[in-house]
């Protein structure tokens, strides 16, 4: 197991987990509303071999400090600033959920600042804020917390309404233990700087090879709209992963990193060489 320490960086502002020789090329895993940095563990671990592998935890997640105003621009501007700091040149950039809308809007500044691009169950858009579905998700999400409940006491039924059939214990109980640990103050800013985003218009502006992996039990991402978003963007592969939820990393640990690594096996030049 490669050392998981978690690391800060030299401004002190975002920490993150990291696995592998800092000269391989930057693989960079970042999480959803819900995660944390050791919510990639198993991608470090499997990846680190080959790969420069680092989970950042998102601003107000784990040791990194939060925005004073949390916005999907603003999440961009500080994973640009996280990259120049960890030497992240031309990395391939993992995002899921909400980690794959900071992922577009950073694309949408910096067209060319990756060599590849996963969008792991995520959306380009999340609509309206006066929209009823919209009303509805954040309802579900932030209604309990306003009732006095906590993340700890809503994680277990948080995850479990996001997963697909027959999900890993291990990655369940990470699962669980993230949810759990993220601050209330941010999971509620960051829930509502999903309000309004829209990029799909620059999706046909993804310069570099992109990976969209979608879940068939995923209800947050679902895959007949992250099909329909793969088609807009120019080099683009989209996987469907059978029976899997929102949290595919974690419920089906092999099966996602399998995933991945043919895709970037057959997308970056670097992974052909192997010790």
């Amino acid at each position: 197991m490669p050392d998981l320490a978690p690391k800060k960086t030299r401004d002190g502002r975002f920490s993150c987990e990291a696995a592998g020789d800092p000269a391989l090329p930057p693989l960079v895993f970042l999480h959803g509303i819900g995660g944390a940095a050791r919510a990639g563990r198993g991608q470090l671990d499997f990846f680190g071999d080959r790969f420069h592998a680092i989970a950042w935890d998102m601003p107000g997640y784990g040791g990194s400090a939060p925005l004073a105003k949390c916005s999907i621009a603003a999440l961009a501007d500080a994973l640009q600033d996280f990259l120049q700091q960890v030497g992240a040149t031309k990395p391939i950039l993992v995002g899921h959920s909400i980690g794959g809308m900071v992922v577009q809007q950073l694309l949408a500044k910096s067209p060319h600042i990756a060599g590849a691009v996963v969008l792991a169950q995520t959306s380009p858009a999340f609509g309206k804020p006066d929209g009823d579905w919209q009303k509805a998700f954040i309802e579900a999400r932030l209604g309990p917390l306003d009732r006095g409940e906590t993340l700890v006491s809503l994680a277990p039924s948080l995850v479990k309404e996001l997963v697909g059939d027959d999900p890993d214990a291990g990655g369940m109980e990470l699962a669980r233990d993230c949810m759990a640990s993220v601050p209330e103050a941010t999971y509620r800013a960051t829930m509502l700087a999903l309000m309004g985003f829209d990029l799909r218009g620059e999706l046909k502006d993804i310069a570099a090879p992109t990976l969209v992996l979608s879940g068939s039990r995923d209800k947050n991402a679902p895959a007949p709209m992250m099909a329909k978003m793969a088609s807009y963007i120019p080099y683009a592969t989209y996987v469907e992963l059978e029976g899997v939820g929102h949290l595919a990393n974690m419920e089906r640990p092999a099966t996602f990193n399998a995933t991945l690594d043919q895709f970037l096996k057959a997308n970056v030049a670097a992974t052909q060489v192997t010790a």
